[in-house]
């Protein structure tokens, strides 16, 4: 089975931080969100992944594909690569991959973590779209159902037909049926909302075509696409997942958590939290901080800090308040 993501946005909305690391790949208490979404469907589904196929940005260099390898490798997975040249929807993003899209497997969207807490029943469906129920669904494509069945997908629909918000998680069971619905919609310019080819698109015509397609839901869904999102994520991934939270050093300081410390992380002669990451390898001395991630090798010294996120290997001093560094820079 193969796990495909596309990964090929720039993230603006996480800059500076994504300027050097794709979103996809920013740590969440220690774990990327690609590591994140890679051990979920390992845990839950019927068949482990063997394979993650990753669609990447023309400008992404091979240290993240060297990152995306060693997250595969260390779960017994291929890692496998394509390359979206321009951003023309995500149809396009999955058809990118177009060498790959054969047999089995679940296609996902790195833009936010979920929780699946329950083994997932693929059942005799031709394809599962994970949903949440939300109270704006015209943000969202849609899936519209009658009784167990859902029979109309509906990308960002004008009126409200469905509460159901298609999530960006589906399984599919035939990924080159799904592939000869994406070059149908590019080879004929069919294009959806945004002016883009919509995968949404693409499964409606499979369905259309007789495929069953059934939904599954997750039991949280959580955004990473913003600063204030990420830090609000982080949060609640914090508190959800109390477990090897502190597996740095501590040294005379005050820990108010939850607070997760990394692997060769430092706190030493500071207020940690709550709702605080510092990630391996960074270090918090003399400063009090709450709300906010620290990066891997990150340094935030003499500063009072909150809703904060420092980059990698960059460095805060005597700074009051609330900041956004990004990596390899200095604030103070």
């Amino acid at each position: 089975m193969k796990l495909i993501v596309p990964m090929a946005g720039r993230g603006t909305r996480v800059r500076p931080h994504s300027h050097v690391t794709p979103k996809p790949l920013l740590s969440v208490k220690g774990r990327s969100v690609v590591e994140r979404i890679v051990d979920t469907f390992s845990r839950v589904l019927p068949e482990v992944p063997d394979e993650g196929v990753f669609v990447l940005g023309p400008d992404f260099g091979q240290e993240i594909r060297d990152q995306l390898t060693q997250i595969c490798e260390a779960r017994d997975m291929a890692a496998r690569f394509a390359v979206q040249g321009e951003a023309l929807g995500t149809a396009h993003a999955v058809g990118c991959a177009d060498e790959y899209l054969e047999g089995d497997g679940i296609v996902v969207f790195a833009d936010t973590l979920f929780e699946i807490n329950e083994d997932v029943d693929l059942g005799d469906s031709d394809v599962v779209v994970w949903v949440k129920e939300v109270d704006d669904p015209s943000r969202f494509g849609v899936a519209v159902r009658d009784g167990e069945k859902v029979s109309r997908l509906v990308e960002k629909p004008d009126e409200p037909i469905s509460n159901e918000a298609i999530i960006g998680i589906y399984y599919v069971r035939d990924l080159a049926a799904l592939k000869t619905e994406i070059d149908t919609l590019i080879e004929n310019d069919v294009r959806g909302k945004g002016g883009e080819y919509q995968l949404t698109d693409a499964f409606d015509r499979r369905l259309q075509k007789g495929d069953v397609f059934t939904t599954a839901s997750v039991d949280a869904w959580m955004d990473c696409g913003t600063i204030p999102a990420l830090l609000e994520t982080t949060g609640r991934i914090l508190d959800r997942e109390p477990d090897d939270l502190h597996q740095g050093t501590v040294k005379d300081s005050v820990i108010h958590d939850p607070v997760y410390i990394g692997p060769g992380a430092m706190i030493d002669g500071a207020v940690v939290g709550p709702n605080v990451s510092v990630e391996a390898g960074a270090t918090v001395r003399n400063a009090v901080v709450r709300d906010s991630i620290v990066f891997q090798d990150g340094r935030v010294e003499n500063s009072v800090l909150r809703d904060s996120i420092v980059g990698r290997h960059a460095v805060t001093e005597q700074t009051v308040g609330s900041v956004n560094v990004g990596d390899h820079s200095e604030v103070g």
